[in-house]
């Protein structure tokens, strides 16, 4: 989408942000067609305090896949999806630690799955942006486990020829790590470098996401996980909001992350409310459930509407959520932002 045109419409967003709420929906009956579809699988045993059982986690993500794909067994379901000539990047959030980040159970049962399809291990990585994170989460086990490759993309190196730079640049503060830390000129630290393991190694990218809150994003969500786990160069975005909302959908949408993302989980077994990277479960509610679906934003969207939810639930101060991520996300039809226009399949 034109620079100028974003701007068009990021100035209708304001605006409309201004005007009463109107009971009627101004939409046409034809517009109101759900667009996008979430499969959510529940087990009200699923864990036990805190901690996932690997079986019934199992069998949740393969009914859900099922269900989602419209497929009758495992195998056709993820074929459906990716080929055994691919090699399939499973996204995780990892920072937060094994209980309040993605929980290496669900992770577990969509590798096994992927392997019934007939992936070869060594076309299969579990990845996130460190792998000090990762190991630390505990994901280091599924390697030895199932022969996979666990990875850090910040490990990987940044790719020079694939990047994100902003129309309105925004001079980074770069630390080490980052591809421009040390260079001097005209434009360093204006660029965001997509990571080698993104650009290079993957075909096909799987999302996984715990339900889990974020200050600035709203959720630590699809889209922000995908698209800060991918680049470097994230302290100019990270100290403001306003330039977050903007990047976080801008650089989800690079060809090199959005073209390759074939489908989304939302790890809802234990939604965290407060806390953000921290884990702190006095601050959480029990779902038990995972959420799928071909559609980012409508999961995260779904997401913030249930961390709202669970608030209210546990009286706890209100949030006033960051929406406008997810109206930029819509606008560059990286997926539904609209409650009304998603279409929720609870599997019994």
């Amino acid at each position: 989408m034109p620079s100028w045109l974003l701007a068009a419409l990021l100035a209708w967003l304001n605006s409309v942000c201004l005007l009463p709420a109107q009971d009627a929906d101004p939409l046409p009956p034809s517009s109101r067609v759900p667009r996008a579809y979430v499969t959510i699988a529940q087990d009200p045993g699923a864990t036990e305090a805190f901690r996932p059982f690997p079986d019934k986690v199992r069998l949740m993500v393969n009914r859900a896949i099922t269900n989602l794909t419209r497929k009758a067994a495992v195998p056709a379901a993820w074929r459906s999806l990716v080929s055994t000539q691919d090699v399939v990047g499973i996204k995780v959030f990892s920072a937060p630690g094994p209980n309040s980040g993605t929980r290496v159970a669900v992770v577990a049962a969509v590798v096994e799955g992927l392997l019934a399809a007939g992936l070869p291990p060594n076309h299969i990585i579990v990845w996130d942006r460190q792998i000090t994170d990762l190991r630390l989460a505990g994901f280091g086990e599924l390697s030895d486990r199932y022969g996979i490759r666990v990875a850090g993309s910040a490990q990987a190196g940044w790719d020079e020829n694939t990047f994100y730079n902003p129309d309105s640049p925004i001079l980074g503060n770069l630390v080490w790590g980052d591809f421009e830390f040390g260079k001097k000129g005209d434009g360093v630290g204006r660029k965001s470098f997509v990571s080698k393991l993104v650009s290079r190694e993957m075909t096909k990218i799987i999302n996984i996401t715990p339900l889990l809150n974020h200050n600035e994003a709203g959720v630590s969500g699809n889209l922000y996980s995908l698209a800060t786990g991918s680049v470097d160069n994230l302290i100019r975005f990270e100290s403001s909001q306003q330039a977050l909302t903007t990047a976080i959908p801008e650089i989800y949408s690079l060809p090199s992350l959005s073209d390759h993302v074939v489908l989304n989980i939302t790890d809802a077994l234990i939604c965290q409310y407060e806390g953000g990277e921290r884990a702190l479960l006095h601050y959480s509610a029990i779902l038990n459930q995972l959420r799928f679906s071909l559609d980012p934003v409508a999961l995260d969207v779904l997401s913030i509407q249930e961390l709202n939810r669970q608030r209210q639930l546990a009286d706890e101060p209100s949030v006033k959520p960051n929406l406008k991520l997810y109206s930029i996300a819509a606008l560059l039809q990286l997926g539904v932002d609209d409650l009304k226009r998603i279409q929720v399949d609870t599997l019994p």
